[in-house]
Order: C-alpha cells, then sequence, then structure tokens
C-alpha cells in the first residue's frame, strides 16, 4: 500500500564515463562512491523504477552504489537530506515548501509524478465524478487535511460547507460499509485495496480538475548541488533508465518489488494494479516529449498557484532544472 495523503501519510503505517571506459578496457574502474537515496514511504511498486535501476545495474555502471532506504511513518525523509546522510529524498512539492519555509536549503531536481495522485474515491453505485458532485455528500478524510479539500472547492466555486466532513482513519471500511459517500485519499492505494476485494469503485483525480501539486519529487540541498553536481546528475540517469523501463513492462515491476522485498507483506495482484495505475500520473505527453522527471515554467507556477491556496507562499527557484537538462542533453 503506498502511503496516504498529504497531512496524514507519514502517520498512517504514515556520471562515472572514465571509470566504465577502464572497466570496458580491463584495467580495474574506480571504487563505486556510496551514495544513500531516501524514499518517502515503506518499500513498494511506487518505487519500481529505482528497484529496477538498482536490480539492472544502471547505477553502478554510473560509479555509484546506491542504498535505497525506505522510509515510513517514524523516517522522515527530511532529515537525512538536510544533513548529507541521503544524496536524495523523495517529497513532495508542499513538503518541501514547509520545510524551506522553516530554514531548510532544499531544491526540487526532478518530478516523477507530473499529476498528483489525490483523488477522491467513491462507490460506482454513487459516484462522485466531478467537484460539483462533492456537494450534499459525506466526505470521510483526516481533518488536517481540510485544506486540501478547501483549494479543490475554491478552484471549482464549490462551497466547502456544503460537504459534510467526516473525520476517519486511511482506510475503505467507512465507505465500503455506508459510513461516508467518498474518502479523499491517493488515486493508487484505497482504490487499488478495494478493487483487489472486489467492490465497485471509481476515482475522480483532483489533478483533472485544476490541484495542481507536484509529488515523488526529488529533493537535494543547495550545498549537494553544489558540491556533489556528478553524482546527483549520475542518480537521475540510473532513475530515468529504471523508470522508462518501468513504463514498458509495469507487471515486470511489481513482480521485482515483490521479489525484492519478500519480507514487506506484498500482493502482487495489488502491486501489480498499483503499478499500472500509476503510469498516468507519472507519464505524460511532457514526459514523452522532454523526458522523465521534467517540469516547465508552467508547471511550476500552477504549482505555486495551489500551494497559495494552502497557505504557502513559494518561490519559483523552489525548483531547478539544470541536472535534468544534463541528463536529457
Amino acid at each position: 500500500m503506498t502511503q496516504p495523503a498529504h497531512l496524514t501519510r507519514r502517520f498512517f503505517l504514515q556520471t562515472s564515463a572514465a571509470g566504465v571506459a577502464t572497466a570496458a578496457a580491463g584495467v580495474p574502474a574506480f571504487a563505486a562512491r556510496d551514495v544513500n537515496f531516501q524514499l518517502s514511504w515503506l518499500h513498494s511498486v511506487q518505487f519500481g523504477g529505482s528497484y529496477i535501476a538498482a536490480n539492472k545495474g544502471y547505477w553502478s555502471d554510473l560509479g555509484l552504489n546506491v542504498s535505497l532506504s525506505q522510509g515510513g511513518p517514524n523516517a522522515p525523509v527530511e532529515p537525512p537530506v538536510v544533513s548529507g546522510a541521503a544524496l536524495v529524498g523523495i517529497s513532495a512539492a508542499d513538503y518541501t515548501a514547509a520545510a524551506v519555509a522553516q530554514g531548510a536549503p532544499f531544491k526540487i531536481i526532478a518530478v516523477a509524478m507530473q499529476k498528483n495522485p489525490f483523488a477522491i474515491a467513491s462507490l460506482a453505485s454513487n459516484p462522485v465524478n466531478t467537484p460539483d458532485d462533492l456537494v450534499g455528500k459525506r466526505i470521510g478524510m483526516a481533518v488536517a487535511n481540510t485544506p486540501v479539500l478547501q483549494a479543490l472547492c475554491t478552484l471549482n466555486n464549490v462551497d466547502i460547507n456544503d460537504i459534510e466532513i467526516v473525520p476517519t482513519q486511511y482506510d475503505p471500511a467507512p465507505l465500503v460499509i455506508g459510513q461516508v459517500d467518498c474518502l479523499l485519499c491517493w488515486e493508487t492505494d484505497l482504490p487499488v485495496a478495494m478493487t483487489v476485494q472486489g467492490v465497485d469503485n471509481t476515482t475522480m483525480l483532483m489533478a483533472d480538475h485544476g490541484y495542481a501539486l507536484h509529488s515523488q519529487t526529488y529533493i537535494t540541498t543547495e550545498d549537494t548541488l553544489a558540491n556533489r553536481r556528478a553524482d546527483l546528475v549520475a542518480l537521475l540517469k540510473g532513475e530515468v533508465m529504471g523508470w522508462n523501463d518501468y513504463l514498458t513492462d509495469t507487471d515486470a515491476a511489481a513482480a521485482l518489488t515483490v521479489e525484492m522485498f519478500p519480507d514487506a507483506g506484498l500482493d502482487l495482484e495489488a502491486q501489480k494494479l498499483q503499478a499500472a495505475r500509476q503510469v498516468p500520473l507519472m507519464f505524460s505527453d511532457l514526459t514523452e516529449e522532454s523526458g522523465f522527471g521534467w517540469f516547465t515554467d508552467h508547471t511550476v507556477a500552477s504549482n505555486i498557484e495551489t500551494l497559495a491556496l494552502l497557505g504557502q507562499d513559494v518561490p519559483a527557484d523552489l525548483w531547478d532544472r539544470s541536472l535534468l537538462e544534463e541528463v536529457h542533453g
């Protein structure tokens, strides 16, 4: 299961070309550089492209020995990145903006999820297909996520007072048993759980209704950006290759995830479904044209507008595209 949404997601569950050339010539290559890559949550196919990069040796070919550290309720992303214990971490634009407001020297250097995974899930027999359909409905969610719902309402001229917010745990049960009419959740977790259980459900992706917020973003510090640029480029190159492979066969990515983490309690069919549902969030016309992880001044501006609705004033230079420009040429 992927991490849940926004403020509750941590609470729940919560280039070395020279070295390659010398190795090819039969001369011992330089020792690979050890780097730590801090993931945002527990191991699952959410990070499938990274597992492929490790499994196929893409990073080692680029001179890196990458450790993939899982996150979780007791393993926040930001501290190891700030301290330099992790070269890069996986975060989200709102988390990074909040950390920068507290003085953290972060930069967003790539964006895995082009579309935010927040969704409104409902039963197919009583669907929520548009924001207007929320009027008169009971929505199950963490109260801490009220600013997210308010932002969606503001963007779509819906009065949030016309929606009944029912505080719930991050679980599909309240919807399945009829305590609520819909849930605020990630597109890739609770709906997947319901589908695997045979519950006919539908989702309304908030990104399709103006909620522009980069998720599964790659963050590093200004110091790391200045002093370990070659390692950052190599890490991103491996990521790009891994995620491009993921796109060609999501079932294989799911199978690899389950194989690599046999003690994580992962269900293969659920991982396959999650892997497929991630594709339209992570790959788009933009990534097809410019490459995995890409973002533009326009997408940054849209993020800044959404962050303003969440009460966060963010400068455009929080995002730095220079590494991607090197990676994608």
